[in-house]
């Protein structure tokens, strides 16, 4: 109630009607106990499911999720994963979804972003991403998840190093000091360009894409 109330203009019996009409949209049982309940009565795929509707309380036309599924168990991510894109389906809305969780990008993505340090580092559609990723940083994400590898059978990687601090980056490119990859001209920023089918910010992905094609 206090979102529709803080970001819109309805008020009394109009806004009651309006909350009851987004917690039913969101699947939300029993409406009329559920409404008066506290966040700590509620299941927490029943809690997402509220702050969902409360994202929806103003008719946005961009809904952003970030990591709408954390600490939920499959099931029940599974859930809120169907129904985000049933919304987006039903409401015409564009969805940024922000996740570390490799399989649900998989599974619901158009187009990915993958950013590193605060900046993205490679971006295309999901099927080329996954496909063939151009950036080490990509590659190295998918190669330390089961199910990702790109050689099947291989043991997972992991990737050295930790991630830098935002106000200590490196001068030029941030995954640099963690690439197994790196060379010189790696000490220059690179921008986000053409790398077989995505854009990668990096001087030598062109370079490793024919080395392992």
């Amino acid at each position: 109630m206090e979102a529709i109330k803080q970001h819109t203009a309805l008020r009394g019996q109009a806004a009651e009607q309006r909350m009851e009409e987004l917690l039913d949209q969101v699947g939300i049982p029993d409406i009329k106990r559920s409404k008066k309940s506290y966040p700590h009565q509620l299941s927490g795929g029943m809690c997402q499911r509220v702050m969902i509707a409360m994202a929806l309380a103003c008719r946005p036309q961009l809904l952003i999720a970030d990591e709408p599924t954390t600490a939920l168990d499959v099931t029940i991510q599974a859930q809120i994963l169907g129904l985000i894109q049933a919304l987006q389906k039903e409401l015409d809305l564009a969805v940024v979804f922000v996740t570390h969780d490799l399989g649900v990008v998989a599974e619901i993505a158009d187009r990915v972003a993958v950013m590193y340090a605060g900046r993205v580092v490679e971006t295309g559609s999901a099927e080329a991403l996954f496909a063939r990723p151009a950036h080490p940083y990509t590659r190295a994400l998918m190669n330390s998840r089961i199910g990702f590898a790109r050689v099947p059978g291989t043991p997972l990687e992991s990737i050295s190093g930790t991630v830098p601090a935002p106000t200590a980056r490196p001068a030029g490119c941030a995954f640099a000091p963690r690439c197994a990859l790196a060379q010189d001209i790696c000490s220059t920023r690179p921008a986000l360009a053409p790398a077989g089918s995505t854009l990668a910010a990096c001087h030598l992905a062109q370079q490793h894409l024919w080395r392992s094609a």
